[in-house]
């Protein structure tokens, strides 16, 4: 065979392996490890992947396979949650308590998952214990498709930034606090992908961009309780997506981004040729605390300016940035929200659940509570006890009101909090809050349309301030002091699914939820079989596996 007819053949097999073959496959090692750093100044132990802080970032595309063998090598088990990615059919490898038994000391465990129909901005951390406060958090982008137009230019290049309050004790340390009763208090600063510029003319630039071309950065809060505004010195940011899904084009100074939050901005180097801050001050805090990192002009001779803008007081102005945002309808996209439809606003509500926060200090025990019930993990993962049929043996369904009464400093039960819903029903979920400080939560499996926020409580007659057009397609919400949030979406995606404060001490101290959606006709069409290297523990540990699901007609 001569040359050119090899290289035919190689062509040809190549475009039959494109249209006959899976989508593509990408693996990741990682080795998770302590180290000592000084993100703040003082020497810490820190979290490491691969001996990085932050962790590696993950560049995936739409429809992309993604296996991640993770090597265990701190001293307690460890499990990584995947920020924002719906596991479609897939909760198996959604890395929390409530479906995984953690990975042991010394051994490794592989995970497998698409990310299917997604684009957008995410990030990965430890579920597991206060981990997430020593670091092993790290930025997860998917990309679109080629084939499939995003509504702006390609930019010159694309940068994640990872921002976030922080601790200089060591989780461990902060473990105990917390288990003592006390609250963690105030973080003592906040860093922007694992450091803060100290302004004294030896910081190492962060981003560098070439004059008048165009970048997108990828902002995340990945931190444990504090709200962040983000600004880039003297340079305005146009929201592109956020979540996930593409947003009506606005230009911000600055944004607030909440705990769990990822956005999409493009900022073009039209300025002086120089150095500039990147600023992530705390929002709603009596003791302000502020993290900067450098963006260098490559063309720059120059130090970045001492004036910083100050961010915006108060939650009125948050809450005002939050009604501003809309969703790109016309945008040609993966689609963020396949089990829901671009008419949320005319599918009957199936069934209306509100969910109030509370705190307790009951016998001097710190706890924190979704509508009474402070959720206690269980040594069998409350997945695996379903699966195997005997969750009758570790938990029972719905014990929580639709609709309970709000009061604060009311009792706190401590048990496993697992609501059922139907498969396929359209549900609305109103959030309350009380207190005097900010809510976060996250659901995972899926995104949800944010359809309001507003003052007070809620009662029906508020559905007509509902925006139910164009709302955001996404997988977190606020909710302010004194306000309620409401949210809606449609629960096809079968799984268990974990609802949580995204205030790491509040989660940590049972502010969270499991959300058993169950499909009836046990079928691979909706749901995947446990996985072969799936890791057994509790009263499952022994027991025979039910019969694998199949495709049904």
């Amino acid at each position: 065979m001569d040359v050119v007819m090899y290289f035919l053949l190689l062509c040809l097999l190549a475009t039959m392996s494109l249209i006959h073959g899976e989508d593509p496959y990408f693996f990741f090692t990682w080795n998770v490890t302590y180290g000592t750093l000084s993100p703040l100044g003082s020497s810490q132990q820190v979290i490491l992947i691969n001996n990085e802080f932050p962790g590696p970032n993950i560049n995936s595309t739409t429809n992309n396979n993604l296996v991640v063998n993770v090597f265990n090598n701190l001293d307690e088990p460890l499990l990584f949650t995947w920020h924002g990615i719906q596991q479609r059919k897939n909760c198996w490898q959604d890395g929390v308590l409530g479906t995984n038994c953690p990975i042991a000391p010394g051994t490794n465990f592989t995970y497998r998952f698409q990310v299917k129909d997604q684009i957008g901005s995410y990030f990965y951390y430890p579920f597991t214990g206060l981990h997430r406060v020593a670091g092993g958090f790290g930025g997860l982008r998917i990309n679109s498709r080629l084939l499939i137009p995003v509504p702006y230019a390609d930019p010159e290049d694309d940068y994640t930034v990872l921002i976030g309050d922080w601790y200089t004790k060591s989780h461990s340390s902060l473990r105990k606090f917390l288990e003592s009763d006390h609250s963690l208090g105030r973080p003592q600063g906040v860093l922007i992908n694992g450091k803060s510029a100290k302004g004294d003319g030896k910081d190492q630039p962060l981003f560098t961009m070439k004059p008048e071309k165009t970048y997108k950065y990828r902002i995340c809060n990945v931190g444990i309780k504090y709200s962040l505004n983000f600004m880039i010195q003297n340079h305005l940011m146009k929201l592109v997506e956020m979540e996930g899904s593409h947003v009506v084009q606005m230009n911000y100074d600055s944004l607030d981004v909440h705990v769990g939050q990822c956005y999409g901005v493009l900022v073009t180097a039209n300025k002086e040729p120089k150095d500039y801050y990147m600023v992530a001050t705390t929002r709603f805090t009596n003791t302000i605390l502020q993290g900067k990192g450098i963006i260098r002009y490559t063309n720059g001779n120059g130090p970045p300016s001492p004036q910083i803008l100050k961010a915006p007081v108060g939650w009125a102005w948050s809450l005002n940035q939050f009604r501003s945002f809309r969703w790109n309808l016309t945008a040609s996209a993966a689609r963020p929200n396949p089990q829901g439809s671009y008419h949320y606003g005319q599918i009957n509500i199936t069934r209306t659940v509100k969910i109030i926060n509370s705190v307790s200090r009951g016998n001097s025990k710190l706890r924190y509570a979704l509508n009474g019930i402070s959720h206690v993990d269980t040594d069998t993962p409350v997945k695996l006890a379903e699966y195997f049929g005997i969750q009758d043996k570790v938990f029972k369904y719905n014990n929580i009101s639709n609709n309970p009464p709000q009061s604060i400093g009311a009792s706190i039960v401590e048990q496993p909090n697992v609501i059922k819903f139907e498969f396929r029903t359209f549900i609305e979920i109103i959030f309350e809050n009380p207190e005097k400080t900010i809510q976060t939560y996250n659901l995972d499996g899926y995104s949800f349309f944010a359809v309001a926020i507003e003052p007070g409580t809620w009662s029906p007659d508020k559905r007509k301030n509902y925006n139910l057009l164009d709302a955001i397609s996404r997988h977190t919400i606020q909710v302010f002091p004194k306000c309620w949030a409401a949210i809606m979406l449609t629960f096809d995606n079968a799984g268990m699914w974990n609802l949580r404060s995204e205030n790491t001490e509040n989660r940590y101290l049972g502010q969270q939820l499991y959300i058993s959606v169950v499909s009836p006709e046990r079928s691979l069409n909706d749901e995947y079989n446990i996985p072969t290297n799936c890791i057994i523990c509790g009263n499952v540990k022994g027991l025979p596996k039910p019969a694998p699901y199949t495709i049904t007609s």
